[in-house]
């Protein structure tokens, strides 16, 4: 019956899981936060840098409303 695909399902589903699991929770586990920004271009180095300035938060989103007016 139809019911007899599930435990394959289930099977499958968690061994295609457990790459993004482990990746999520040893970024966690290494650098403090789940996610790692690559920072290898000089672009990237700059704009994580810039982040960091800005909002002191490099992993937050950042909008216009975190950059001050100029007055």
């Amino acid at each position: 019956m139809w019911y007899e695909i599930v435990p394959s399902f289930a099977i499958i589903t968690v061994a295609l899981a457990i790459p993004g699991l482990c990746n999520y929770f040893g970024h966690q586990l290494a650098f403090g936060n789940p996610y790692l920004r690559d920072k290898t271009e000089r672009w990237d180095r700059y704009m994580y840098q810039r982040d960091i300035r800005l909002t002191g938060n490099a992993y937050k989103c950042n909008g216009l409303e975190s950059i001050p007016d100029e007055k």
